[in-house]
């Protein structure tokens, strides 16, 4: 059994801690607590219990009360060592510093107390060498004015850690509530991590003397870390738990692993826990502007004759400052009315009526275009840090509030989506861009492109629940995380250049979709969470609008006739090389 367990998670989830080694027939632990932080707030709650007796009324509260819920948690089962068995002498302990409640937890015992300098504002109450490491870390804390884990200094805490590691074995977690710092010991270790990824319909980690339902009081589809001292069984079934290595420290914020250290006598480039993703956000490097040749064929069956319709095409790539449109030749095999103009989110359109009949029709847009967004993040070092929220300005808010509304679901829904959306400001300390890049990444990297998983028709709540799906999917996820946070988010149907010989070719035999968000004083930025880049010459735009009703590519309605429709897309994007200056536009 883990004498010690915690569990860091992306948003608020309500677990159930089943304590089974104080079932009948079971020998009880000296004493067992666990700490919380509800509501998110920087006050944690504390429920523990020395000396507990079988099946114990706090045990079974913990078991079933509904409103133990927060992102962190912090469990530990005492076997004495230090101290009598009292409540001053259980674990976790807690400390208020910095205007926030922290918590401490440690799996092992010191060879010798510690000596508290004279006068330190920080004391312990019981007599456990785990309260005295606790009250040590405090003070050095409380001497540096740091006031809380993320304005420390890491790898001086790895220091102090190593220092305090040569009285005995220091297993241990540290937590303010918003980071979690776990300290595996240099000699003994003995301690895991192990990654909740979604989806899952039950989770229940354990062994016969403690279980955590992470899925009994509902299922959010939820990310975290699992930190404990003994690996412990998923589903009734062993996991492969990553060991932590021994004198590393691991830093965990948000259900995601921020950042791990090693001892200074390790090698410089130790690789990373292996199985576990570190919180990784790719910064671009300026590229080329570059010439496409881009061919888009559309062509129709149907098994009868279409005697009368009527289409819409957003063929033409668009064109500013950005993205120059060289030449553009749109072709439809039959004949019909047309007219082109500027739709309302300014895509050049074009409608087509057709009165005769017809059993096949195809479309083809050839396109010369010229792509200059060679560098996405060059505004950064001119730009102010914007936190979220952002504050608009009402005119502001009223050109933008088409992209500021999310999409219409159930209010249970939007309210999980609402805090998913919040648990990457929280981990990245509200800044609006690092919000933004990892929302980007973490879809790249957690989420399945997978062909035919989904349909139009798929909600971004079933994207997030299943945690799959493809291009159109994820902008369509993205987009309605961003609105929740109150950044306005628009969706682009376009092209994508990918190589001639790229694992990705089959995002550009067709078209692809991504994101634009709108940055305060620096305009329209494009985002591919499908890819986990940042839009630059790689990217064509075509369309543009609040989803992929108003940017998909040709849409149309038969009055008449028709019947078993068959459709086939091809996209060829052909390199030109790069693109050259003082270009004029010919376009046709």
């Amino acid at each position: 059994m883990p004498n010690l367990l915690a569990m860091s998670f992306e948003g608020e989830l309500a677990p159930s801690f089943d304590l089974r080694c104080l079932s009948q027939g079971q020998v009880p632990p000296d004493g067992w607590g666990i700490g919380y932080y509800p509501g998110g707030e920087p006050s944690a709650a504390v429920l523990k219990e020395p000396a507990p007796p079988s099946g114990s009324i706090r045990s079974e509260l913990v078991k079933a009360w509904e409103h133990l819920e927060s992102s962190t948690f912090l469990l530990h089962v005492r076997r004495a060592t230090w101290g009598a068995v009292s409540d001053a002498n259980t674990q976790p302990f807690l400390r208020a510093w910095g205007r926030r409640d922290w918590l401490f937890g440690h799996a092992g015992s010191l060879r010798h107390r510690l000596e508290l300098r004279p006068g330190a504002p920080f004391e312990p109450v019981g007599s456990t060498d785990t309260e005295l490491i606790f009250c040590e870390l405090m003070n050095r804390f409380a001497e540096k004015g740091w006031k809380s884990l993320g304005e420390a200094d890491p790898r001086t805490l790895l220091e102090w850690l190593a220092q305090l590691n040569e009285s005995g074995n220091l297993t241990c977690v540290l937590t303010d509530g918003h980071d979690v710092a776990v300290y595996s010991d240099r000699e003994s270790a003995g301690i895991w991590l192990w990654e909740v990824m979604p989806p899952y319909e039950k989770l229940v980690l354990g062994d016969t003397e403690l279980g955590v339902d992470l899925g009994r009081r509902g299922v959010k589809s939820r990310k975290g870390v699992v930190v404990s001292s003994h690996p412990l069984s998923v589903n009734g079934e062993e996991q492969e738990w990553r060991a932590v290595p021994p004198g590393h420290l691991v830093l965990l914020r948000q259900g995601a692993v921020r950042d791990e250290l090693v001892p200074a006598a390790s090698p410089s480039a130790s690789p990373p826990l292996p199985g576990l993703q570190r919180r990784q956000m790719p910064r671009p490097t300026r590229s080329e502007p570059r010439r496409y040749r881009i061919v888009h064929r559309t062509a129709y069956r149907y098994e009868k004759a279409v005697e009368r319709s009527s289409h819409l095409f957003r063929l033409f790539p668009a064109e500013d400052r950005l993205q120059r449109l060289l030449s553009h030749e749109l072709r439809v095999s039959v004949d019909g009315t047309h007219r082109d103009y500027e739709d309302v989110f300014g895509n050049r359109a074009r409608r087509m009526e057709v009165d005769i009949p017809y059993e096949d029709m195809a479309i083809t847009a050839t396109s010369v275009v010229d792509v200059l967004d060679v560098d996405p993040l060059a505004y950064r070092p001119l730009h102010q840090r914007v936190q979220i929220p952002v504050t608009w300005m009402p005119w502001h808010q009223q050109v933008l509030q088409p992209f500021l509304l999310p999409p219409e679901l159930a209010e249970s829904e939007l309210r999980e989506l609402s805090e998913y959306a919040m648990s990457f400001a929280v981990r990245n300390d509200f800044d609006l861009l690092d919000t933004l890049l990892d929302l980007n990444q973490s879809i790249f990297q957690e989420y399945r492109y997978t062909q035919g998983s989904t349909t139009v028709f798929t909600t971004p709540f079933e994207v997030y629940a299943n945690r799959r799906g493809v291009c159109q999917d994820f902008t369509t996820l993205f987009i309605c995380l961003a609105r929740l946070l109150g950044l306005p988010a628009r969706y682009i149907c376009g092209y994508l250049w990918t190589g001639e010989k790229n694992p990705n070719q089959r995002q550009a035999e067709a078209s692809h979709a991504w994101a634009q968000v709108f940055l305060p004083e620096v305009g329209w930025k494009g985002f591919d969470p499908t890819n986990g880049i940042l839009t630059q010459t790689e990217h064509i735009r075509v369309a543009v609008g609040r989803s992929y009703r108003d940017a998909t590519p040709t849409s149309g309605t038969i009055y008449v006739g028709g019947g078993g429709e068959k459709l086939d897309v091809e996209v060829r994007v052909e390199s030109l090389g790069e693109a050259s200056a003082g270009i004029t536009v010919v376009s046709r």
